[in-house]
């Protein structure tokens, strides 16, 4: 069928629900039609993440049904239909616009099926959804958020036995079997209550974050004084109630973030990474003089901060910079000897500073594909090769972080998290409080000692069907006409093999271009995953800031200019 024979089935079908045939039937724009209907929204190696409405390229209770549908017969084929009824699966969801309905529909579709569904009672952090696949030795997961994106969006990400988000090889089986679904009044969308169990074990969760302490120093932790925002998400209860389990006596929320709304009201985006997410916390900052401002985003796997200075400003860090201060701080307080292996994993568009600091402490460093979840396989990796006796790939996990303000300390869970991070950078900033420093103050140590980096990210949205064609043609041409830079060492290509660390073979492939430059730094592109949107990260290396400054506008003019971006 062509998108017009199936809008029109969609509207008429009594199969589908009246709202979603009064939605489709009040629709006008014939872009809007075509784009709702002319491909089904794709399950890729990310799950599911889309706009929510009706139609195939839409997050509705449809397409979710069919993902689940297809997550099930996997798991029913792979691990046997007895192994389903009893270990099950675990489902999540955070505060977004319908999450807590479509965990449902996913919760009824699997149960239908005769598989076990452990259902979260409350809207609780995408970590909290890793930790709980392990706690209840679950043969998946699925946790219902679109992260950081805005209102319109919602999104599916499923979890494997280990509490990992599915790589390509596990998510590519998945995908075939719901692409094998072409019908969708085959599935079943009544549920087996009996199946599904409530439960809520943040209490546990919070139990396992806080092992993860390293600053054993509750007077200094009660100095420090912190302005929190769950900027309307997920993060309020377990951060608040590890921070205030670990000393932390003066915690302010932003009173009008704390209430769930997926509306996101307050913020024009939910994304700590943007300065004006943080505003109002900042605000509230400077009325009260607090040392810290900490952001976590509606899923809470990912944390900003905002610092105050030495004249009572306030600064936002960027994640590689964050990345770096807890390199650092882990490292300070940390007895490598205890350790066989110690070993850090970052992903391949992550500053070099963190892992400079792990190599100058003889740590192995890893680099992984952009993507936590490959940073959570490598940590399984690790396991498998201690239980295996394999020697080659035996490393302790010590620290994960990437540079979208996502870090991991402990093996609890297998995905970034918030709340272990704002934890520990909160310990961070009392020790530093403590010896009349502040994190600006440590940081700009780190660069007197390794020099300086300046770090960007460009985000470009091209919305659409035209959008996703005009990405396709940019990296296609880059890939055609070569380097655009002239002091170039080396070009990696993702697409094609790249091998990881002696012993664990290739990368996956992935569409990422970096580019070296003879000075050390690096410029890479690569399209979103999960969004309409085209990346350009730039990494870059200077004797000191101005330096730097003034050789990050040269490359991204260069870059732009090259990809018609400007």
């Amino acid at each position: 069928m062509n998108y017009k024979e199936r809008y029109k089935q969609w509207m008429t079908d009594e199969f589908f629900d009246e709202g979603t045939r009064r939605e489709l039937a009040a629709l006008t724009d014939e872009k809007e039609i075509e784009d709702r209907f002319c491909h089904d929204l794709e399950f890729g190696t990310g799950g599911l993440r889309g706009i929510m409405g009706a139609g195939i390229n839409r997050m509705n209770k449809y397409t979710v049904g069919k993902a689940t549908a297809g997550l099930g017969q996997y798991l029913i084929d792979n691990f046997g239909a007895g192994v389903c009824r009893i270990r099950g699966v675990v489902i999540g969801y955070d505060t977004r616009n319908y999450s807590e309905y479509f965990s449902r529909i996913a919760a009824n579709v699997l149960s239908g099926m005769g598989i076990r569904v452990y259902l979260h009672a409350h809207a609780r952090p995408t970590p909290q959804l890793s930790f709980s696949v392990r706690f209840w030795n679950a043969i998946a997961g699925v946790v219902v958020t679109a992260s950081h994106n805005s209102k319109e969006y919602n999104g599916y990400k499923v979890y494997d036995e280990f509490g990992c988000q599915l790589v390509p090889r596990k998510a590519k089986r998945v995908i075939s079997y719901v692409d094998n679904i072409t019908d969708y009044h085959s599935i079943n969308f009544t549920g087996e209550d009996s199946l599904i169990s409530m439960a809520d074990i943040t209490d546990n969760f919070v139990s396992a974050v806080l092992k993860q302490s390293i600053y054993d120093n509750h007077a200094a932790n009660a100095d420090l004084k912190i302005i929190y925002t769950p900027l309307h998400g997920t993060g309020n209860v377990p951060v608040q109630k590890a921070l205030r389990l670990d000393g932390f006596t003066q915690i302010d929320a932003v009173a009008e973030q704390v209430v769930p709304d997926g509306n996101f009201p307050s913020v024009v985006s939910p994304n700590p990474e943007d300065r004006r997410a943080l505003e109002m916390g900042i605000a509230q900052a400077k009325k009260s003089g607090a040392d810290i401002v900490l952001g976590t985003d509606p899923d809470s796997d990912r944390v900003g901060i905002a610092v105050k200075d030495t004249d009572g400003d306030y600064h936002l860090m960027t994640g590689n910079q964050v990345g770096a201060l807890l390199m650092k701080f882990i490292l300070s307080h940390t007895n490598l000897s205890e350790y066989n292996h110690p070993a850090v994993v970052k992903t391949v568009v992550t500053s070099e500073l963190g892992a400079d600091i792990a190599r100058n402490n003889g740590i192995a460093v890893f680099s992984t594909l952009t993507g936590f979840k490959f940073i959570g396989e490598k940590i399984t990796q690790f396991e498998h090769a201690k239980e295996s006796g394999d020697k080659s790939r035996e490393f302790d996990f010590l620290f994960g972080y990437e540079e979208s303000y996502g870090y991991l300390v402990g093996t609890h869970a297998r995905d970034k998290d918030a709340v272990v991070s704002s934890l520990l950078i909160c310990e961070m900033a009392a020790e530093s409080k403590t010896n009349g420093k502040t994190l600006i103050d440590e940081m700009n140590e780190i660069y007197r000692e390794y020099g300086y980096y300046r770090d960007a990210l460009d985000s470009f949205i091209l919305k659409g069907k035209d959008g996703l064609e005009r990405i396709a043609v940019m990296m296609a041409d880059l890939r055609i006409t070569g380097s655009p830079f002239d002091n170039i060492v080396k070009v990696l290509d993702y697409s094609s093999s790249v091998d990881a660390e002696p012993g664990f073979g290739t990368l996956p492939t992935s569409n990422i271009l970096k580019y070296i430059l003879k000075d050390g730094s690096w410029v890479a592109v690569r399209p979103s995953g999960t969004e309409p949107k085209i990346k350009i990260y730039y990494s870059i290396k200077g004797t000191d800031k101005a330096a730097a400054e003034k050789k990050l506008q040269l490359v991204r003019n260069t870059i732009q200019t090259k990809m018609g971006l400007n």
